[in-house]
């Protein structure tokens, strides 16, 4: 039988990353709304993971989780690519036209909250580190 929540030791470092994530999506200038979707989390969850110090725990599925690592690992790769602070935070609102982004910003195509849409975002960033 599959266990339905994190341990707690487990909860404790999905706050943590969901903390993270959420902190790098403002930085990205994500609305609440847009972060909501990103992540699949409710308003609260999103706002108390905003507030310092207001989360410590969370269940989380692995959707979740899963999306918490694009962002992670989309905000490490910009870091690669890019210098400068200015590019590495605001990349994700600039208007992108290659194929799949179709002249919209990653952050936009991400905030569906399709998950092929954030896996996708995800998989083109990552391969600019070449």
């Amino acid at each position: 039988m599959l266990a339905t929540s994190l341990a707690p030791a487990t909860k404790s470092t999905a706050a943590t990353g969901l903390r993270t994530a959420v902190a790098i999506l403002d930085k990205w200038g994500a609305t609440g709304e847009q972060g909501e979707a990103i992540l699949r989390v409710s308003h609260s969850t999103y706002a108390r993971a905003k507030r310092k110090g207001g989360l410590q725990s969370v269940n989380l599925d692995r959707d979740q989780l899963t999306r918490i690592s694009f962002v992670l690992n989309i905000h490490a790769a910009l870091r690669v690519i890019f210098d400068n602070p200015d590019n590495v935070y605001g990349f994700m609102r600039m208007a992108n036209h290659n194929e799949f982004f179709n002249g919209r910003s990653p952050l936009e195509v991400m905030s569906t909250g399709d998950m092929v849409a954030v896996y996708e975002a995800f998989r083109r960033i990552d391969a600019l580190r070449g």
